[in-house]
């Protein structure tokens, strides 16, 4: 928190520039009220950004200094902290590249660095092309959240998907579907009922959240005769938290849980694969859903969408995911600021 104006520092990475990010960066911080909230430092290239401007008609808002020029006396409302040594061309094809690939590395590397320094409040990342971080040589980390947890040093992650009447947790990250079911364990359970519980409590004001988990299988395995997995792994997770005090149900069989949920009845909802409980996120908030990371000792967070190579450049993007990602981030460093 900057001690001078009291507003928190928040970090955004430019994500893949040949993708959306800089498009929907420069449109959600031209609401004069959101760019007057708190102090913000890109992490980008500013050739790219000038481009992307330009093609949107923006007078460009942001001063810019050497990414290595990064203080923790930040009192402009924004900033672009340059990667000038970087060879992109903004001419580049909008499609995966290496160069692309090490840049948004480069800058999202560089944001978690600085707020486990103290010197962001939080950071928000746009859209990263995976294939281009394993271009630029990067296959360590198959997405944003590997890499946090490993800067981060997390033992235990999770990501919390939020949009529209949804709050949901994922058990499982980026693996394919038939190697879930060998993955699995009363851990992977447990950790993304606890830490939702956590997150509820700290940042969204849930004194005493209600949590619901979704069954793996069909009918949640229909008493295991579509799969036991209910009854060796999720079942004894549930009573777990609701030993330690938590108020947790299920599980209950997924094509019932949300529409359960549209009410109001769950605080949050623990999914057990990506699909399972991105769907109907995307569904009822497609253009506002926020992704935060949860585990961690930094604040994260990121829109709910990719780099949209097909419709990057065109002024088509819409800036309501990341708008939401900013606000929430925001939100949460204040309530960590009064913790």
């Amino acid at each position: 928190m900057n001690k001078t104006t009291n507003k928190p520092v928040i970090g955004i990475t430019m994500g893949d520039p040949a993708g959306i990010g800089p498009e929907i960066i420069i449109k959600a911080l031209s609401d004069h009220s959101l760019r007057t909230s708190a102090h913000f430092v890109i992490f980008g290239l500013s050739e790219v950004m000038a481009y992307a401007a330009d093609q949107l008609e923006a007078e460009p808002y942001w001063g810019r200094i050497q990414h290595e020029n990064i203080s923790n006396n930040i009192l402009t409302d924004v900033v672009l902290a340059d990667y000038d040594e970087i060879d992109f061309s903004v001419k580049s094809k909008r499609q995966p590249g290496k160069n692309a690939g090490a840049a948004s590395f480069k800058f999202v590397d560089d944001a978690i660095a600085l707020a486990r320094r103290g010197l962001l409040d939080a950071i928000v990342t746009a859209p990263i092309c995976k294939e281009s971080w394993v271009k630029a040589g990067i296959k360590n980390f198959p997405g944003h959240t590997e890499l946090l947890a490993d800067r981060c040093y997390a033992r235990r992650y999770a990501m919390m998907f939020a949009g529209g009447p949804f709050r949901v947790t994922l058990a499982t990250i980026h693996e394919s579907l038939f190697a879930i079911r060998n993955s699995l364990n009363i851990g992977k359970i447990f950790d993304p009922i606890d830490l939702t519980h956590k997150a509820l409590r700290d940042y969204f004001g849930i004194s005493r959240p209600k949590i619901a988990v979704a069954g793996l299988n069909p009918h949640a395995g229909e008493n295991g005769l579509f799969g036991d997995e209910e009854q060796r792994i999720i079942e004894p997770a549930i009573v777990m938290a609701c030993d330690r005090g938590m108020d947790v149900v299920g599980p209950y069989p997924a094509d019932t849980l949300f529409h359960s949920a549209l009410s109001g009845k769950y605080d949050a909802i623990i999914a057990m694969y990506h699909d399972q409980g991105l769907i109907p996120v995307k569904l009822m908030a497609f253009d506002k859903a926020v992704n935060v990371t949860l585990g961690l000792d930094i604040i994260r967070t990121s829109p709910d969408h990719g780099v949209a190579f097909d419709i990057a450049g065109k002024n088509l993007a819409r800036p309501d995911s990341i708008t939401e990602a900013i606000k929430l981030a925001i939100h949460m460093a204040r309530c960590k600021s009064a913790l």
